[in-house]
């Protein structure tokens, strides 16, 4: 157990400085960009509107289940089938509140390859979408799909971006980058800690030291555990580390930190909603296709490769203050955050 704590603290000192200073970028991305801005350029079909659909998604700081609301909003409003599946896959990868991360925990050239690769995948889908599947589906639930994260305004804030009053613009951005932001991924988060530290301690070091964990077998076997496993993209990034730690490639991690953060039951059942069943074996296709061509082409890339895998296996040391300090702070937000729902729930039993 002593053992098992160890890593769960080492992995949140790791994580912890990158971790605030992502959200502090999610909040200030909230401030510029407002989902009525994503929602303008979106309309209709075409290869331009998939790319700026997926290089919309590409930054924001939304896991697949939050982007569900925006991206009902987005057919609602007019986006094509080919851009709202194009933003439904780039989104969910990467965003302001997790890059820092990949690059604390897997480097830097992995940092630049997960942006590219999420823009890529977004592309891919949605043209796949738009080429395939041309038939539109009538938006009649679309609305209702979008009230259902709209259904109270609060007196800040709306969970859509609506601003019911005018608030300071430094308290806006702490609380979305702080508050919001934690409120969507603290769970996933700590699950995503205990997994990966679960993993280190359990799982021997050369469980994955021949060719299971390499290839194209490798990938397959991290797709098939990617996409049942709902995990936001910031909870993937230790599990993923862990893996390459245990010998699992690079590219194999990368499809598994793909399939993770964008697939789950909810956006698969919304986008079947949505879209239609064909438009629906289309983006899980074009997930599938995308995260196994580009896990092959990072690790075809030697240099990167090994970068990855040097970073991973050099993570061990003892933390600096600022990483403990750090630590103790993602705690304390991610405790008040899990115990929201069991004050509201007494505080609601009370009245």
């Amino acid at each position: 157990m002593i053992i098992y704590l160890n890593e769960c603290w080492s992995t949140l000192c790791q994580m912890a400085p990158y971790l605030l200073f992502g959200f502090l970028c999610a909040g200030l991305l909230s401030v510029l960009i407002s989902p009525e801005t994503v929602k303008r350029h979106l309309g209709g079909r075409g290869f331009m509107q998939v790319f700026k659909a997926s290089l919309f998604g590409v930054p924001l700081p939304l896991c697949s289940c939050g982007v569900i609301p925006l991206f009902a909003a987005l057919r609602k409003h007019g986006a094509g089938k080919g851009a709202g599946v194009s933003f439904l896959i780039s989104t969910p990868q990467t965003g302001a509140d997790n890059m820092s991360v990949i690059y604390s925990l897997l480097g830097p050239f992995f940092a630049i390859f997960s942006p590219i690769a999420a823009l890529l995948s977004g592309i891919f889908g949605g043209m796949m979408v738009d080429l395939l599947d041309k038939k539109e589906p009538e938006n009649k639930d679309v609305e209702k799909e979008e009230k259902s994260c709209c259904h109270e305004e609060k007196e800040e804030e709306s969970c859509c971006g609506k601003h019911v009053r005018k608030e300071s613009l430094l308290r806006r951005i702490f609380i979305y980058g702080f508050v919001t932001m934690m409120d969507d991924i603290a769970k996933s988060l700590l699950v995503g800690i205990l997994i990966a530290a679960a993993i280190s301690v359990a799982m021997p070091g050369s469980w994955f030291a021949g060719d299971i964990g390499k290839g194209l077998s490798g990938m397959l076997i991290m797709m098939l555990f990617g996409i049942p496993l709902y995990v936001c993209s910031t909870a993937s990034i230790p599990i993923a580390a862990v893996l390459i730690a245990k010998g699992v490639s690079p590219g194999a991690a990368f499809v598994f930190l793909m399939t993770g953060p964008v697939t789950n039951a909810a956006s698969i059942a919304v986008v079947w909603k949505l879209l239609g069943r064909r438009a629906t074996m289309i983006y899980l296709g074009s997930i599938a296709v995308s995260a196994l061509v580009l896990g092959t082409v990072l690790d075809s890339i030697g240099p990167v490769r090994e970068s990855v895998v040097q970073t991973v296996c050099h993570q061990e040391g003892s933390s600096t203050i600022l990483q403990q300090i750090s630590a103790c702070v993602l705690i304390l937000l991610m405790t008040v955050s899990l115990l929201k729902p069991i004050f509201r729930k007494r505080n609601g039993e009370k009245s």
